[in-house]
């Protein structure tokens, strides 16, 4: 069982996101996980150009740290997505990834994997952790939870923060082990799904490799 931490604040080992997603990794650990943490902005990920040769070829046309990360992500069964609050939403380094990840929702390549995300910040730490869940019910994966900090509540609010990412950690670990069915996320997931072979249907002479790899499941 793999677990990948994906951080995405700008401030290093000062960051209270950072401290999250080490804290729930580590409660995964403790549940018999092998965890992995990556720190995206030391990475290099150009911004996604929309050219639609990800649909049509499989690869990316720009040669940088992404592809080692998205591998990574595509191998791991389970992910913990962390970013501080940036004006309501992630930071531009974790939309960047997100943006460059578009063959993998039309594919719907999450699939079966289960995911967490962790979030500081002054304040609406909440509206953080709900995009990116809803994007990874989008992607195909199921969302074990999620924990916020709200750092002007004070020193008590983080170390609160980090018992219940520790907690989680480990339910995200038993989610993966016993293959938890979340049935309301999979309603929403069948929806999209539907949505997304349709799209891929309509443009299969210019999507080939997206219109093989759903003709390789049997459209199912």
């Amino acid at each position: 069982m793999k677990i990948l931490g994906i951080c995405a604040s700008p401030r290093g080992s000062k960051s209270t996101t950072l401290r999250l997603v080490q804290s729930l990794l580590g409660g995964a650990k403790e549940a018999g996980a092998e965890v992995e943490l990556v720190d995206v902005c030391d990475l290099e990920i150009k911004f996604c150009n929309a050219c639609q040769a990800c649909f049509k070829t499989g690869e990316c046309v720009h040669k940088d740290d992404f592809q080692g990360l998205y591998d990574k992500i595509l191998a791991a069964d389970g992910l913990v997505w962390g970013s501080p609050n940036y004006f309501h939403t992630v930071t531009a380094q974790m939309k960047t990834l997100i943006d460059r990840m578009a063959d993998a929702v039309h594919c719907q390549l999450l699939a079966g994997k289960y995911c967490a995300s962790v979030a500081s910040g002054g304040s609406n730490c909440d509206q953080v952790t709900a995009y990116l869940d809803g994007l990874m019910v989008n992607f195909g994966a199921f969302v074990t939870g999620s924990v916020g900090a709200v750092m002007s509540q004070g020193p008590a609010a983080m170390e609160e923060a980090e018992k219940k990412a520790f907690s989680l950690g480990r339910s995200l670990a038993g989610d993966i082990r016993n293959k938890r069915d979340y049935m309301e996320q999979r309603k929403i997931q069948e929806g999209i799904r539907e949505h997304f072979k349709a799209l891929v249907k309509m443009n299969k002479d210019s999507w080939v490799h997206e219109y093989e790899h759903w003709n390789s499941l049997n459209w199912k």
